[in-house]
């Protein structure tokens, strides 16, 4: 009986481990996926504004 137990926390321990790996993994490439563009449109707009100003004067 112990042994089923001690199996049994084991497989959870473990499938949690691996689970928190995953996520190690996933929420930071989630973050540069947004960041890469966000980035790209404020560089986006930027040279708009530059554009105008040079317009202007």
């Amino acid at each position: 009986m112990g042994t089923r137990a001690a199996r049994t926390a084991l497989l959870v321990a473990a499938m949690m481990f691996f689970a928190v790996l995953a996520l190690d993994i996933a929420v930071p490439t989630l973050v540069l996926c947004i960041m890469a563009p966000s980035v790209w449109l404020v560089s986006l707009d930027m040279s708009v504004l530059h554009k105008h100003e040079g317009e202007a004067a």
